[in-house]
């Protein structure tokens, strides 16, 4: 089970990895049509932003799994591998999992009110589904619970062969 896990996370974060070529690209598309032609176009601005906050939020789980998130280093690198474990454990038990079932539980209710009301953007010619973008808040807390629990599975698993 937990292999089938990390798969979905891995092939989650890849996929949604692609996203960087159409963001680089809309970027210089804005850039030249606002310089040079002096033309400003919001939806392409706003896919921009959806595109973005689309590849950090569904890349959260991705980086969970390869451990490539921020951490401070100053006593951690200097401790054995099975008091690694332990903390990480300890901050998955105690710290990531409560918050991302927080976070998630009280997201659920944000994006339910969007799609209730069909959401839009302030923008006249702006995107007019803001609520597709409110509903990967939940989706993104799911995945980072699964891979949250995986992770623990794997911790405990190493704990026990130490």
């Amino acid at each position: 089970m937990t292999r089938f896990l990390r798969e979905c996370v891995e092939y989650t974060g890849k996929t949604i990895a692609w996203l960087i070529y159409p963001i680089a690209f809309l970027i210089c598309v804005i850039v030249v049509l606002r310089y040079v032609f002096h033309i400003s176009i919001i939806l392409q601005q706003e896919l921009v932003e959806y595109m973005h906050a689309l590849l950090f939020m569904i890349g959260l789980s991705y980086t969970l799994k390869h451990g490539a998130h921020v951490r401070v280093d100053v006593l951690y690198s200097k401790l054995s591998d099975s008091k690694k474990v332990l903390i990480n454990l300890c901050g998955h038990l105690f710290l990531l999992i409560p918050v991302v079932c927080t976070i998630g539980y009280f997201s659920l209710e944000f994006a339910w009110d969007s799609w209730r009301i069909l959401e839009r953007s302030e923008e006249v010619r702006g995107i007019p589904a803001v609520y597709l973008l409110k509903t990967v808040i939940p989706f993104t807390f799911g995945l980072l619970l699964l891979q949250s629990i995986t992770d623990v599975v794997c911790y405990v698993k190493q704990l026990k062969r130490d």
